[in-house]
């Protein structure tokens, strides 16, 4: 197996300048980085990675949390993250904490003990002081998407929701609509939580009534969307549009309103909050609030990136913007309901 030596031999260069090359330690010429690469390729020379990483104290490596890995948004942000990543030479561990506490934690355990450089982490919701202090404990940098952790001062980077719920619910109250039901997430999710509240905040800008019964939590999954749709689809009078706060819920809905013989969106309004691939494929199209997904994803591994290189910055919180893309699956109230 061929060593350091062995390249600096045949490359005509010291074994310093061969070390310095490897670990990016110090400028070297382009003449003597071609001559470097040429001899590695020649004789097939691999990098001792854990040795380097002792070295640098970094293993190139960063964990990645998320409470549902089949989750298309969750997804698209992770593949985000993880293209961005690989073109600054790190590689990710992806843990699917599948929504449950101790799973979270677990994987917290698992990826410190693998001495990841850092953590990038997606709330289960409903943590806790538990996971709170778990995160506080960590001495790497720690960077939350989507769900802010209360009580937790890191950087984090996640959407406007508010405005997002408030929208959604706002074009549904555009086209006639006032008796609107609401599914939303989990409890205990910043997220969900802020989405309701722009739902509320819409309502109450326009005059109407809050009616609870027309609230129903879910879980950001398909059932819960066909779940609640059936529940609240059988109310008397029936709601004439639903805001689901993803998009998963939403397509749960209209699986739902089909069954019921509800047609979308002349009989119902539905509008999701997401935009995953899947909205715009559906039929009818789905009505949706969008995240920046590529951005989020973006952002999060720079900030990685900038923590790596001064882990004493301040926290950073980057809040981007949602956006209302109506497709086919809102329209006007009809007067007069069966």
């Amino acid at each position: 197996m061929a060593t350091m030596r062995d390249v600096a031999e045949k490359a005509g260069v010291s074994i310093t300048s061969v070390s310095h090359f490897i670990n990016n330690t110090r400028p070297i010429s382009d003449s003597l980085k071609e001559q470097i690469e040429l001899a590695m390729t020649d004789l097939d020379f691999q990098p001792n990675a854990l040795a380097r990483s002792l070295r640098l104290k970094q293993t190139k490596s960063v964990g990645i949390i998320v409470p549902d890995s089949a989750n298309p948004f969750f997804a698209n942000v992770t593949r985000s993250i993880e293209k961005a990543l690989f073109a600054n030479q790190y590689n990710v561990i992806l843990g699917n904490s599948d929504g449950d506490l101790d799973r979270a934690l677990l994987y917290l355990k698992v990826m410190t003990e693998r001495q990841v450089d850092g953590l990038i982490f997606i709330d289960v919701g409903a943590s806790g002081d538990v996971l709170n202090a778990a995160l506080r404990s960590l001495n790497i940098p720690v960077i939350l998407i989507d769900r802010i952790v209360p009580g937790v001062e890191v950087d984090y980077v996640t959407v406007t929701n508010i405005r997002g719920g408030f929208d959604a619910t706002q074009h549904l109250i555009s086209l006639g609509h006032r008796r609107i039901a609401c599914l939303t997430g989990p409890r205990g999710l910043t997220a969900s939580m802020d989405r309701v509240a722009g739902y509320r905040q819409a309502l109450s800008e326009a005059d109407l009534p809050l009616d609870e019964n027309l609230i129903y939590t879910g879980d950001f999954q398909f059932e819960s969307g066909y779940d609640g749709a059936r529940q609240l689809l059988n109310l008397s009078p029936r709601p004439t549009a639903i805001f689901a706060c993803n998009d998963l819920m939403a397509v749960g809905v209209m699986r739902a309103a089909a069954e019921l013989g509800i047609v979308v969106p002349s009989e119902l309004s539905v509008v999701g909050f997401d935009d995953i691939p899947l909205a715009k494929f559906s039929a009818p199209a789905l009505t949706t609030i969008a995240q920046p997904t590529e951005q989020i994803g973006i952002l999060t591994a720079n900030r990685f990136l900038k923590r790596m290189q001064n882990q004493d910055l301040p926290p950073e919180q980057q809040i981007l913007e949602t956006e209302l893309l109506i497709r086919q699956t809102t329209a006007p109230a009809l007067t007069k309901r069966g």
